[in-house]
């Protein structure tokens, strides 16, 4: 069996009366890049908090490579970028860096050595003695992620990453996902722009409220999301059960059917069909769906995860 970094059963968390997290059973093998998406207020950031022990669950286990998050050893291979961080603004990025490595207890021959190479990765080697008042959003957003990697953590918890972030920034923190990967680091990416999970991610998590109602990878994802355009001079009744049966999520408009197939294959099968029942085939246009469509629909086909609320 694969070695998990991450590991929850049944997880759990209230405020009072509010459920923030409800049931939330987890596995993610180490080595994977994997996204945790949901839309605001499901209970992203809760449980991002509760498997870094920032926030005690209600009920419920947790465990980060295989021990619990309390343990030491544990705390000290663990890298974590907030999604709002409050970072010291008086000193200068190097010193910065020198701070959170010296809380992780690297040496300063380690730290003189990282630090630099650091600030090259995230594009700010001119900006070493800067203090961090003076840095930009963008800015704040690299030198964050520098200090979640300064430990050269085995699990990295990424909030957002990008936010803040133009294209060429949200390349490079791209890059920066993939050296991870290749480096066997596991990364617990929660982020909005699904663009980007869709080209780093290795499987993606959906959660609504508290729950998790999906789990797969991003190419079986993508493979059962082919989205099929069919316009014909005349859509017989007979014709359209035959579609029916090929297809799932039919929406006729006239002579124009929009429907959802499982993969190209049957796309042979759908113009046949159109032969058979003697309708003139004006247009068969396939096209996949993106990780952002797809999204839409696992979140508002999923049941709501609150029916008990008290």
């Amino acid at each position: 069996m694969t070695e998990l970094a991450i590991e929850t059963y049944h997880l759990r968390k209230e405020y009072g009366a509010k459920v923030a997290v409800q049931d939330l059973t987890l596995q993610v093998p180490r080595g994977e890049v994997f996204g945790f998406l949901g839309p605001n207020g499901a209970g992203k950031s809760t449980t991002v908090k509760m498997l870094l022990d920032l926030v005690k669950a209600t009920s419920g286990t947790v465990k980060l490579l295989g021990q619990s998050p309390h343990d030491p050893q544990v705390r000290a291979s663990v890298g974590f970028l907030p999604e709002h961080f409050r970072f010291h603004e008086w000193l200068r990025a190097s010193e910065f860096l020198r701070f959170h490595g010296r809380l992780y207890g690297l040496s300063s021959a380690t730290l003189n050595e990282r630090i630099p190479h650091l600030l090259d990765q995230v594009g700010l080697a001119d900006s070493a003695q800067m203090r961090l008042s003076q840095f930009s959003k963008g800015m704040l957003q690299r030198i964050g992620l520098a200090q979640a990697m300064i430990n050269q953590p085995q699990l990295i918890f990424l909030d957002e990453p990008t936010s803040g972030l133009d294209p060429l920034g949200r390349r490079l923190v791209r890059d920066i996902i993939r050296h991870l990967k290749s480096q066997n680091t596991t990364v617990f990416l929660n982020s909005h722009f699904l663009s980007e999970v869709e080209v780093t991610c290795d499987r993606v998590a959906f959660i609504k409220g508290g729950r998790v109602v999906r789990v797969d990878t991003i190419s079986e994802l993508l493979n059962q999301a082919i989205e099929v355009v069919l316009r014909v001079d005349h859509l017989q009744p007979a014709l359209q059960a035959e579609l029916e049966r090929l297809g799932t999520q039919l929406r006729v408009n006239g002579s124009t059917v929009i429907m959802a197939i499982q993969n190209q294959a049957v796309l042979p099968e759908i113009a046949q069909l159109v032969y058979q029942h003697e309708a003139k085939l004006y247009e068969l246009s396939p096209r996949q769906k993106s990780l952002e469509e797809i999204f839409v629909d696992v979140i508002e086909t999923s049941v709501d995860a609150y029916p008990d609320h008290h």
